[in-house]
């Protein structure tokens, strides 16, 4: 959702996998047949997930997994509480935005656990922190959250939010920022377009929204319908650990990882695919090494809910401990 939209992209990924209804729940014989929407485009991000499926981790977990690209990045968790299906990764705002309207929604695992949107902005904008930002335009997506985070920004800087003027640019944040249409951006991914721009020499400059006052949070999650979650635990817990398995693997070689996302997207480029995946590594996994792969912190969610409701996105502080469910991952649960 927050990526620069590339329609060619798009269109070359909306070919792999249809956005049907509901899947069957078994597929070859001997397995439970799964469906997962992705968030986007196939990308770096879901490097781990080519990975279990190059590596037949799902296949051995008894799964046969199916992957569905959103036509829309905003649709996965409507679809998900739709039936449409079983599984999607989503972003933690937008899930807590979900649940705020009485979706019954719950992430199952964090898939990337730390914030990649950022500030980003070219060398002639000669911006050296968020103070900066002060009395200049700001490009955004147009979503909610981002303008509460360009306030929090200014704010914590000592600046004043009313001297920055925002514009929605919609998903065209690099071609605004380049063109010089705005002197910053925010929305963008320092794993995804501030490499882009760095291999492209434009020497960008990269603020990631938790180093410059947004609480921290779970970037993307993978969610799942709450009242399934007990009953299809079995599987939901195989799913996860063969994910853990995989990211393992990733960490320790992201060649097979990256063959696998770039096979099933030709319209990616590679260099800035391997680029993004090995920067993206260590986001993969918890800063507590003695958590597992996919582990969700319950007081970072409940922090990031109260800044939520702190600035009138929300209607009351989300329940975290209801948001999330760590019981299914490796090691957790019963």
């Amino acid at each position: 959702m927050n990526r620069l939209l590339l329609p060619a992209l798009i269109a070359a990924a909306l070919g792999l996998c249809a956005c049907g209804g509901k899947s069957d729940p078994a597929g070859p014989a001997g397995t439970q047949r799964i469906t997962l929407m992705l968030d986007f485009f196939p990308n770096a991000d879901h490097a781990g997930i080519y990975q279990a499926l190059a590596d037949g981790e799902f296949r051995r977990a008894g799964l046969d997994v199916h992957l569905q690209v959103p036509g829309d990045p905003s649709a996965p968790l409507k679809l998900l509480a739709a039936g449409r299906t079983d599984l999607a990764i989503s972003y933690e705002p937008e899930l807590l935005l979900a649940r705020a309207k009485g979706a019954k929604l719950v992430s199952i695992a964090a898939l990337v656990q730390r914030p990649l949107t950022s500030i980003i902005a070219p060398p002639s904008s000669k911006l050296r922190s968020a103070a900066d930002l002060e009395g200049h335009t700001v490009g955004t997506a147009g979503i909610p959250y981002q303008s509460a985070y360009l306030r929090t920004i200014v704010k914590r800087a000592g600046g004043d939010p009313s001297r920055v003027k925002e514009i929605n640019v919609g998903f065209d944040l690099v071609p605004a920022m380049l063109s010089k249409k705005v002197f910053a951006t925010l929305g963008g991914f320092w794993n995804y377009e501030g490499i882009q721009l760095r291999r492209k020499h434009r020497h960008p400059t990269v603020i990631p929204v938790d180093k410059a006052g947004v609480p921290t949070y779970d970037e993307l999650v993978i969610v799942a319908r709450q009242d399934e979650v007990g009953p299809r635990a079995a599987t939901l817990r195989r799913f996860l650990q063969a994910l853990s398995r995989a990211h393992q693997a990733l960490r320790a070689n992201p060649a097979r990882g990256i063959t696998a996302l770039l096979k099933a997207n030709p319209s990616l480029d590679p260099g800035l695919q391997r680029a993004s995946v090995q920067a993206t590594l260590p986001a993969f996994f918890p800063r507590d090494t003695r958590k597992p792969w996919g582990w969700q912190d319950p007081a970072t969610w409940a922090a990031y809910g109260n800044w939520m409701f702190r600035n009138g996105l929300v209607g009351q502080p989300p329940l975290a401990q209801r948001a999330i469910d760590d019981n299914l991952l490796p090691g957790q649960g019963f």
